[in-house]
């Protein structure tokens, strides 16, 4: 495991203070929680931007599309 140093105003730290409080989790976890979050939402756009376009080759346009054609 890696340790980075990270400088954030007073006033994020300030909220991630309380909301360490108030989980009952360290700063660390919840900073490492909300990286994991940005990095998955991060690359599943980027999946999702290279597949828009094989999808509609196929005629798949919504999300509506994608439910039918995985139930097809």
């Amino acid at each position: 495991m890696a340790t980075i140093a990270v400088r954030i105003p007073d006033s994020m730290n300030k909220a991630l203070d309380q909301q360490s409080a108030a989980r009952q989790v360290l700063k660390s976890d919840l900073v490492r929680d909300a990286l994991e979050h940005f990095l998955g939402t991060t690359e599943f756009r980027s999946l999702r931007k290279q597949m828009i376009p094989l999808a509609e080759a196929r005629g798949v346009y919504t999300d509506d599309d994608v439910f039918q054609t995985l139930k097809s």
